[in-house]
């Protein structure tokens, strides 16, 4: 009778205190200068758990969790491509733990009831009905087997406009470039198309309607859908197949010079904070400017710096993935942690972390990313070029970049390449203070109109 009711009461104390994680989870995090909601999806399977997330704020759904534990009332889980790892304990139906990101952790817990925040002001959005043209499209990258879909807008009904293609920035983006409550393809495309120029923008691959596989994709992927953007616009009746340019911002502006080589016809190209130094070159001045930004000390920016350029090495120079992986683990642990150790965060966290970089770092994107130098492709355009930067941009730096363009124009004798750093815009064209990421959600412009006048001037003088 005693081992029953052991028995019966360790079945009970079973049925009472493990909790089900599986079903919609709803949470709400704040950064510095704003706050994100992120939905979690949790099914069971027959091994354990899996996982998909949303992040409404960027219109973004179903984005992949590809580690995910429930191991007494404990949920980990981990989106390296996305940033985010994340612990913590469910209980009385809510989850509280950490997420962190960035070697920063943000208290986020988790409910059942949907949260809903107030809609951000942006002035600048175009409201229905539209004084033009909006038609939704679809075209096939035969090369790739996927299906892209996006929006053509039209000055009128009838006629044969000019038209550029617009190709977003490195994430998954939709048609929009939707981030942190801004459309900025939605508003260059509204202003592009009532000064008589007709845009096509689309969902990059995986995103909103388009087909394919995002995650196993690098710009060069990514160019083969501009390319079959430009193929698309050809064959319309409404557009002059003679004056069909591509405009991309920040990594859209490394894939319109491939898709423009590819195509001797098009008629202009516009990097909008496009690279024009190499993924590993780019990566480091990045680094540096965000974190000086940010008020990191000189002393602790150097250290990072000197970690960041072996890491930087050992993706450029090993082929291997698995003995990449393993040189990075060993660099990481033996460099990286100490630094960690002695700001005092948990052994645990470090490790989360360091797993956690290492699997955005072996992508097939990153590392693709760290070893593309864009110079050589964009030496091979013929056709006129506008690179335009905002000076307080911390991604793409102005003077390094437009310096790289202006020495790319005189060794490729193209006399048809122009440079403008704008003053006071942001890596989105905002008028921004500092230039931070997280400036980005709390200003209400979109793009600054010095920009939209400027790219639309320079468009229309090339299709005169």
């Amino acid at each position: 009778m005693k081992k029953f009711t052991t028995l019966f009461f360790l079945l009970v104390s079973t049925l009472v205190f493990a909790q089900d994680v599986t079903g919609t989870w709803y949470g709400l995090f704040s950064y510095p200068g704003g706050k994100m909601r992120l939905t979690l999806h949790i099914t069971k399977t027959a091994t354990g758990y899996a996982a998909t997330f949303d992040s409404p704020d960027e219109k973004a759904k179903d984005l992949p969790i590809p580690s995910i534990a429930f191991e007494n009332n404990t949920l980990a889980f981990a989106a390296p491509a996305a940033n985010l790892d994340y612990k913590g304990t469910l209980e009385n139906n809510a989850i509280k733990g950490n997420l962190l990101v960035n070697n920063t952790q943000m208290p986020l817990d988790f409910g059942r009831e949907e949260i809903k925040t107030p809609k951000a002001l942006r002035p600048q959005e175009p409201a229905k009905p539209y004084p033009y043209v909006t038609e939704d499209v679809t075209f096939k990258n035969e090369k790739a087997g996927i299906t892209l879909a996006g929006t053509l807008t039209l000055p009128k009904k009838e006629g044969n406009f000019p038209a550029v293609i617009l190709i977003s920035g490195s994430g998954a983006q939709n048609r929009d470039e939707e981030i942190m409550g801004h459309k900025p393809f939605l508003v260059l495309a509204d202003f592009l198309t009532k000064n008589g120029i007709a845009v096509l923008r689309y969902d990059d691959r995986g995103v909103g309607k388009s087909t394919g596989d995002f995650a196993a994709s690098t710009t060069q992927d990514f160019a083969t859908d501009a390319d079959a953007a430009f193929q698309y616009l050809k064959t319309r009746k409404e557009i002059n197949k003679n004056k069909i340019g591509l405009a991309g911002h920040s990594e859209g502006g490394a894939i319109a010079p491939i898709v423009a080589v590819k195509n001797p016809d098009a008629a202009f190209i516009v990097l909008m904070a496009g690279p024009a130094i190499a993924g590993d070159e780019l990566m480091m001045l990045q680094n540096y400017m965000l974190g000086k930004a940010d008020g990191m000390p000189e002393e602790e920016l150097t250290k990072l710096a000197a970690i960041n350029r072996k890491v930087y090495d050992v993706i450029k120079q090993e082929s291997n993935p698995d003995v990449m992986q393993t040189k990075l683990h060993t660099l990481l642990n033996t460099e990286l942690k100490p630094l960690f150790v002695s700001k005092g965060i948990p052994q645990s966290n470090i490790d989360q972390y360091i797993d956690m970089q290492i699997s955005g770092l072996i992508s097939p994107w990153y590392i693709n990313f760290m070893k593309y130098d864009p110079a050589p492709v964009l030496e091979k355009v013929k056709c006129p070029v506008l690179a335009i930067n905002g000076d307080k941009d911390l991604q793409v730096t102005a003077m390094a970049n437009l310096n790289a363009v202006k020495r790319i124009a005189e060794k490729s004798g193209n006399k048809k390449i122009v440079t403008k750093q704008l003053p006071g815009l942001n890596h989105l064209f905002q008028e921004s203070e500092k230039g931070l990421p997280s400036e980005y959600g709390t200003i209400e412009q979109t793009i600054s109109p010095v920009a939209l006048n400027e790219i639309s001037g320079w468009i229309l003088k090339q299709v005169k």
